[in-house]
């Protein structure tokens, strides 16, 4: 099986395709400040999900890797935030959107993590 048959991995490539898109519609000062940041965070989400699956036969690094991710999709959503709260990013139905979607991801990537350690402690 590849990591691109995980559903966390294609729901953290689809959202850093659209973050990515949303960044360029923010004023221009901030599209390297806070958009190049939520960029490399969402970005972060899915590498970490894919290296972690890269070295899924050592089980403690796998679960690191997932943690990782989780951790930069909490990040994620904090720019996504801040972004809004400045009101950089001024589209609600977009904000919303991707708010609710970042956070669906979380609590994907934090089921996945718990399937994950539940299979290290049968090692």
């Amino acid at each position: 099986m590849s990591y691109r048959k995980l559903e966390i991995c294609q729901k953290a490539r689809d959202l850093s395709v659209e973050i990515h898109k949303m960044t360029l519609q923010l004023p221009k000062f901030e599209i390297y400040e806070e958009g190049s940041q939520i960029r490399r965070s969402m970005k972060s989400v899915r590498s970490n999900i894919v290296e972690g699956y890269g070295r899924r036969r050592y089980k403690n690094d796998y679960i690191r890797f997932i943690i990782y991710a989780l951790s930069s999709n909490d990040e994620t959503v904090d720019y996504l935030e801040t972004l809004f709260e400045t009101g950089s990013l001024k589209d609600n139905v977009l904000y919303e959107n991707l708010h609710e979607r970042i956070q669906r991801l979380g609590i994907k990537i934090n089921n996945f993590l718990q399937v994950i350690e539940k299979d290290n402690k049968k090692f």
